[in-house]
């Protein structure tokens, strides 16, 4: 076990009250397991991403990382957001060095490295231009590299292709998949849709409406690695089925 989340609770205090985001959750996760998070907005989804990450602390509760408890800001993690935080006056390859740059890390060794990341999701010819200069799905290509540049242990993705159109999100997710194969690392990856939570993952947190809590844990028994096909299988629908199912039974989704 990597990451143990244990009886924890998040309650921010506002002009209007306390309002209690999280309820008790625990969760273990394993050392190099890609875990997916659904549920609707407002769950807490993105505020147990970043009790993980030390950023936001928890209410009540433990968390541990490996051999470390976290009580603040853990600085051995990537994390990509929704939105690519990619510093405009920076070309695309000074971009992903900026995390060889903050932890003073071999800056030859490391820029070898990402010109690789780069290769990797057809970036090897923009690496001298300037993020407005790219697309939307290549701006986040290059987070993705910057993320990965110093081979974290843990993950953190918080809906990073929520912006994108169809296409270009099921291209990234081919992207993830393959640098997951390469350097294996623990993901925790949020997202809204089933069908992407299901094609990435061993296993999917289904969430209940706020205050948030795990409705259920689905393990996902299909074989890697996964092509797009996969997701016309039976198997791969019924989980999706199974997964909405709970979305149902809560009243999160209704049909009428």
């Amino acid at each position: 076990m990597f990451i143990k989340i244990e009886d924890v609770t998040k309650t921010y205090s506002t002009r209007n009250g306390p309002i209690r985001a999280l309820n008790t959750v625990d969760l273990d996760i394993n050392k190099n397991e890609f875990i997916s998070i659904v549920g609707p907005s407002g769950c807490g989804k993105s505020t147990l991403m970043m009790m993980l990450s030390g950023l936001v602390p928890h209410s009540t509760g433990a968390i541990r990382i490996g051999d470390k408890a976290v009580n603040g800001p853990y600085t051995d993690v990537g994390i990509v957001f929704q939105q690519d935080t990619l510093l405009e006056w920076r070309t695309i390859l000074r971009n992903v060095l900026i995390q060889a740059e903050m932890r003073k890390l071999d800056m030859a060794k490391y820029t070898a490295r990402a010109r690789h990341l780069l290769e990797l999701v057809g970036l090897k010819d923009f690496e001298n231009m300037y993020p407005h200069e790219l697309s939307g799905g290549m701006r986040q290509r290059a987070s993705i590299c910057r993320a990965l540049l110093h081979s974290p242990p843990l993950l953190l993705m918080d809906e990073p292709f929520g912006a994108l159109d169809a296409l270009t999100r099921d291209q990234l997710n081919i992207d993830l998949m393959r640098f997951w194969r390469e350097s294996p690392t623990t993901v925790l990856f949020i997202t809204h849709s089933v069908s992407e939570a299901v094609f990435l993952s061993d296993r999917v947190v289904i969430m209940s409406a706020r205050p948030g809590r795990i409705e259920e844990v689905v393990d996902i028994d299909l074989p890697r690695p996964r092509k797009l096909a996969i997701r016309e299988t039976p198997q791969f629908l019924a989980y999706s089925r199974r997964i909405s199912r709970v979305f149902e039974s809560t009243g999160i989704l209704r049909e009428e």
